[in-house]
């Protein structure tokens, strides 16, 4: 908004600067969306001088991403390789020790809790910014299909690649998904990150203690900067500052941002396990639908796999409390018995083992059996858990303000899509970006930030809708839904209409 008080001398000469400034800052090829890993660093260091000549304290930088986890890295990764904003002058601030990940020794026996499927188009971000060739791809597991069914009347789809494609789409030319442990993708980022011939600024075991406008400093006025102080004080002036600090954004908070949601009284159970024979275990995912959320076993390479299981606090609390053999007893029984026996056994707090093996002898299954293959060992310090919820924000920009990842919207794990969603994020932020660069215009300005917020905020608001429909949708033990659900999942699986392959289509471009 206009102020009354205007010093038309003063805002005249401000915008004769900017525009020499921004003149200064256009890229010298048409390309908007070339990666490359590395660029002479004394050109780059020549293009982004503007940012280190305003003030030496709070020191200037083009742009702040707080927030150092997969999309803060991700992010970071693709400003630095991206041509046309590879000269700005970018800093990551994170709170944690990023030392552990960027030294990250994986033992081959030995895989993570936390796992991440990776669509597609993901992985063809992070094989641009140069983050792929640093996977070890031994410890990547690509999958074909999945069988997710209905746990109450056994309705089952099934989704397989080779099926439907012969293994290959002409869009997509992929599988389904690869599923990576996160401290993976991240050390595999940092790693991208070292490679750029201009590195941003990273801080790190550093909080970020308040955010406030900046003022007038010399010629340059930040009086609608935002200024972040660190627990060190070091105070560094942005002129975007993005948020991809989590559900809890402080950048969110700042801009006056409001993200609505609720709770969903469940927790995610997660679990890395050893299992019988990796001949016997075809790569793909397996997800039954229990009315207390729905389980999940994962591929991983070799004999091991991971679990997500969403249930309610108490039965995670009752899962964790478990010794190991009968642990591994009530996982297998999740896939193989009734939601009636499965419900029972959680009131067992031993003797799940013995009790299980009765209960399945006296239970049938489909032949050929289409559930995973047993587990036999859960892996020590594997298991743990956290809440869901569904949170959205109003919106994801504000002025000199973006939102991206958990920061911006936050959903349930069944579909496997908040992580992909957060990178989708940024490479809507970073093309938005490059665009406003090569137009002459501020990479702060709504303008500039506008076509992210209108690219990406519908299809986000469309996969949380989906997603926490489908939650409450089988979250029913009984009534007419019930029926009328398996009825869907038949006409999926029959693929009538063409339903099953635009599903498998838009879930590895989304």
């Amino acid at each position: 908004m206009w102020h009354e008080n205007i010093d038309h001398a003063n805002v005249i000469n401000r915008t004769k600067t900017t525009m020499r400034q921004t003149l200064l800052r256009l890229p010298t090829r048409n390309s908007v969306w070339a990666f490359r890993a590395s660029r002479p660093a004394q050109i780059a260091s020549t293009r982004r001088s503007f940012a280190s000549e305003a003030s030496p304290s709070p020191e200037v930088y083009d742009v702040v991403v707080v927030g150092g986890g997969p999309v803060g890295l991700t992010l970071a990764a693709s400003l630095g390789a991206a041509r046309t904003t590879s000269h700005l002058k970018v800093a990551l601030i994170e709170g944690m020790d990023l030392a552990p990940i960027r030294n990250w020794s994986p033992k081959p026996d030995y895989f993570a809790n936390r796992i991440v499927s990776l669509i597609p188009s993901t992985v063809r971000l992070l094989k641009e910014i140069g983050a792929w060739k640093h996977i070890q791809q031994n410890r990547v597991q690509s999958y074909d299909g999945m069988q997710v069914w209905d746990g109450m009347t056994g309705a089952r789809v099934e989704f397989d690649w080779n099926k439907l494609w012969g293994g290959k789409d002409e869009q997509t030319d992929t599988t389904i998904a690869h599923m990576v442990e996160n401290i993976h993708l991240s050390h595999g980022l940092l790693k991208a990150i070292g490679d750029l011939a201009v590195q941003p600024t990273m801080i790190d075991k550093t909080k970020v203690e308040r955010i406030q406008y900046g003022e007038m400093t010399g010629q340059l006025d930040m009086r609608d900067w935002p200024v972040v102080t660190l627990s060190t004080g070091q105070q560094l002036a942005a002129r975007l500052l993005i948020g991809a600090d989590g559900g809890n954004s402080p950048v969110r908070t700042f801009a006056g941002i409001e993200s609505r949601g609720w709770d969903y009284d469940r927790h995610s159970m997660v679990a890395t396990f050893k299992i019988e024979d990796d001949s016997a275990f075809p790569k793909f995912a397996y997800q039954r639908f229990l009315p207390s959320g729905p389980v999940a076993i994962l591929p991983l390479p070799g004999n091991f796999a991971n679990l997500a299981w969403s249930t309610t606090p108490e039965k995670v609390t009752h899962l964790k409390s478990l010794a190991p053999e009968d642990f591994v007893a009530m996982v297998n029984a999740a896939f193989r018995l009734s939601y009636t026996d499965i419900d029972y056994l959680h009131n067992l707090k031993s003797g799940v083992v013995e009790e299980t093996k009765w209960r399945e002898s006296v239970t049938q299954h489909p032949d050929p059996p289409q559930i995973p293959v047993r587990i036999t060992e859960v892996l020590d310090g594997t298991r743990a858990s956290f809440p869901l919820k569904m949170r959205h924000a109003d919106k994801y920009i504000a002025e000199r303000i973006a939102l991206v990842g958990d920061a911006a919207h936050t959903i349930h794990p069944m579909a496997g899509q908040g992580l992909n969603s957060g990178i989708g994020d940024v490479y809507s932020l970073v093309k938005s970006l490059a665009e406003g660069i090569r137009h002459g215009q501020d990479v702060g300005s709504s303008f500039t930030l506008e076509p992210f917020q209108s690219e990406r905020y519908l299809p986000n608001n469309a996969l949380l809708g989906f997603v926490d429909k489908l939650h409450t949708l089988y979250g029913f033990e009984s009534g007419p839904l019930v029926p009328l659900r398996s009825l869907g999942v038949e006409i999926i699986n029959r693929d009538w209409f063409g339903l099953k392959r635009f599903l498998m289509s838009q879930a590895a471009k989304s």
